[in-house]
Formats: structure tokens, sequence, C-alpha cells
């Protein structure tokens, strides 16, 4: 980066930097120093906080949505139930939403099925709305609830080691890990809850209620066993929803913790395999026959995959850019010949 052919490493070590710049800089007070760090750091951390909780779903939106699909797709099928067949109970109100939670969740139990080329049609609309909208956000309402128990999870059992930065850091390292057991702990209760309510309200024998729960969650909805009684769509309205994207989610979260793992087994042989002459020429990206700090952490974080080519590239193009003096260093000297500029 410095005019002369002398190269000069990513990071110059802090003696040099000091020395190489010493007419450009103006003597500051360690402390006034260190305020202004601390002043740059919480400003640039604050973007990316303000923008992580613009992208959580607010409750009244995912509110606002479902509401309006439910009661759109109610209304609906309660003036098409004429041309609905099937197993009704006796409030065509709550069929009509039973139909409709049905539908939107993909179940498809077919104990009440569309009769007519318009309520088909009307049954096909509201199945990819169902999919396509209320699906993703009733999914990433899930997920905000499955972080906020968590958290409430790992403060019960740290309670007595709050502060401690090693917990924090078990917090952060086992994330994914969390998330999947309290989605397991959900799931179990929502299968316990699906299988009480079909035994004590529908009647059925406990291994069907646990099959029907079970065909349920996975949205298979075979039609043999359902909910028949006008009490029980009621409840099924509410628990149909919930429990397909408690299962979906434990699924995934399975999935996330799989990769994980397999990620993590990856850098533990990047990190712990002997280093040898090949490493270290791969790693001198100045060609200067020396692997700085800098340049040596580029090079483990690319072979974890953290990192490519281009991205570095791009990184040392601004670098340069940013390097008014060309001295191979940044300074708030390099700023000001860039803003006078």
């Amino acid at each position: 980066m410095a005019d002369s052919g002398v190269k000069q490493p990513l990071l110059p070590a802090a003696g040099d930097r000091d020395s190489a710049n010493a007419e450009q800089r103006k003597p500051r007070p360690g402390g006034a120093r260190k305020s202004q760090r601390w002043r740059t750091a919480l400003s640039s951390d604050a973007a990316p906080k303000e923008q992580h909780r613009g992208a959580r779903p607010r409750f009244w939106l995912v509110g606002l949505l479902l509401l309006a699909y439910l009661i759109a797709g109610t209304t609906a099928f309660y003036l098409a139930m004429d041309h609905m067949s099937g197993d009704r109970s006796s409030s065509r109100a709550l069929d009509a939403l039973y139909f409709c939670v049905v539908t939107m969740t993909t179940v498809g139990y077919g104990d009440i099925v569309p009769s007519s080329d318009g309520a088909k049609l009307l049954a096909c609309a509201f199945a990819f709305a169902g999919v396509g909208l209320v699906g993703a956000v009733l999914s990433k309402a899930a997920d905000y609830i499955v972080e906020k128990q968590e958290a409430l999870v790992f403060r019960a059992i740290h309670v007595r080691r709050a502060g401690d930065p090693k917990a924090l850091r078990d917090m952060e390292a086992n994330k994914v890990r969390y998330k999947l057991y309290n989605s397991a702990a959900l799931l179990a209760v929502v299968l316990a809850s699906g299988m009480a309510f079909l035994v004590a309200v529908e009647g059925m024998r406990p291994i069907d209620a646990f099959y029907c729960v079970c065909a349920t969650v996975t949205t298979l909805g075979y039609g043999d066993r359902s909910f028949a009684t006008a009490g029980g769509r009621a409840f099924a309205a509410a628990w149909i929803t919930v429990s397909t994207v408690v299962v979906a989610l434990f699924f995934l979260y399975a999935a996330e913790l799989g990769a994980e793992q397999r990620q993590k087994a990856l850098a533990r042989w990047v990190l712990t395999r002997r280093t040898t002459s090949s490493d270290l020429e791969a790693a001198d990206m100045d060609g200067d026959h020396q692997v700085s700090a800098a340049e040596f952490a580029l090079y483990k974080l690319k072979e974890l995959g953290k990192i490519s080519e281009d991205e570095i590239a791009e990184i040392l193009e601004e670098f340069e850019e940013l390097d008014a003096d060309r001295s191979g260093a940044l300074t708030i000297h390099d700023l000001a010949i860039l803003e006078s500029g």
C-alpha cells in the first residue's frame, strides 16, 4: 500500500504506527482518547441494534394480519357453507372458522370439503393465502416467542451468575440448543393438551387421540379422526394454528443444530491442525515473506468459510481509499484529508 518498494503488513505494529504518524497527530490526554473511542464504539453499535429490533415482528401487526385472514375466511366460508359437504357441528360459524384454520395450516382433515366449483375456487384462494402469508408471519412470531422463553430459561438457570461473562458466552454459543429445548418443551405441551382435550371432550381413546394429534401437527390430516363437536372445533381453531407452527420450529431448530455442530467440528479441525509452510505461503497476502497477525487471522477466517477472497479484496480496497497519505495505517489525519478534498 505504500508507494515505496517495501511491502507493508496489513496492520503495522502499534509502535510503528505511532512513529510514522507522530507529526500528523496532536497529543491528547489518555482519558480523552479513551472517551472518544467509547463514543465511536457506542454510536456504531446502535444502528445494528435498531435494525435488529425493527426486523423482529411486531405483535400488533402479526395479530392484525391473522385476524384479517380469519375474519375474511370465516365470513367467506360461512356464506359458502351451503356449498360444503361433510360432517358439520351444531354451529355454522364454528364450522366456517374451523374449515378456515384447517385450510390455512394445510391440515385438511377432509371432514368438511367444498362441493361446488365456486367453493372449491374459494378454498384454493385461501389455501395459497394461508401458506404464503399467514404461515410465514406466524413462524416469525413463534420464533420471537421462543427467543423470549429462551432468555427466561437462561436467567432462571444462571440467576446466581448474573453478569458473569462466561455464562453470557455460554448462552451465545448454545443459542440454537436452547431454542431446540424450548421448542421441544412447547411441542410436548401442545401434544399433551391436544390429547387431553380429545379424550375428555371428543371421547377418543388415548391411542386414537395421540394418533389424531400427530396427524394434525404434521399436517397429514388423514381425516379418519378429527374434531367433530362444536366445542372441539372452537378449540381446534386455536390449537391447530399453534401446534403446526411449533412442530415446524422444532424440526427447523433440530436441523439448524446439526448444521451448527458440523460447523463447530470444522472450526476445531481448522484451529487445531498443524500449520505448515504451505499455510504460511497462502497466508502471506502482501508477499513480504512474513505473516502478520492480521494476515494469519484472515487466512484462518477464510478456511472457516467466514470470509471470502472477494470480501477481503473489497475490504483492502476500502482501506486503500481511506489511507489518504499512503502511510499504511489509518489515522484521523487521513479522514481529514479526505473530507477536505
